[in-house]
């Protein structure tokens, strides 16, 4: 099983055993993995946020991770989260039967994988390029993405 780290108290905005994937907005590659999950994750059990959203914010805080600086994937389910090809892993574990081979990768020690990771994640805008603004998700794919829904709160005529 994938290392990850515990915090204290539930993850904000999620639903109990709800998983979401923060991902740099502005990434080419990591905007290619978006999609890719979107595509591929049939059964919806993944939710996605850019790391620049607020609930993006607000998930890195809840975890302690830098919330100016993005050079890793985070995946957050209920009071854990797991980082670079940890993260990775538990990804590729919500996903179809088809995926599961590549979790034989985890036989790599970790230090290997997650330098592999780094040297791939500090140069992902030289490789592949960068949006000068976070995509907005396609209307059909909007459900896909996590969103803070504020309360109605009704007006007090006067």
């Amino acid at each position: 099983m994938p290392s990850s780290q515990t915090r204290p108290t539930p993850a904000p905005l999620l639903k109990p055993g709800e998983t979401v994937v923060l991902f740099d907005g502005v990434c080419k590659l990591c905007n290619g993995w978006a999609r890719f999950l979107i595509r591929h994750d049939h059964q919806r059990r993944v939710r996605l946020a850019a790391v620049q959203s607020p609930e993006g914010q607000a998930l890195l805080a809840w975890a302690g991770l830098p919330v100016d600086q993005f050079d890793t994937m985070a995946v957050i389910r209920d009071r854990q989260y797991w980082e670079r090809s940890d993260a990775f892993f538990e990804v590729i574990g919500q996903l179809s039967a088809r995926w599961q081979p590549l979790r034989l990768l985890r036989i790599v020690p970790r230090r290997l994988r997650d330098w592999a990771y780094d040297r791939i994640a500090l140069n992902r805008y030289r490789l592949f390029g960068k949006y000068d603004t976070c995509l907005l998700p396609n209307p059909d794919h909007e459900q896909r993405f996590l969103k803070i829904t504020m309360p109605f709160v009704a007006k007090s005529e006067n």
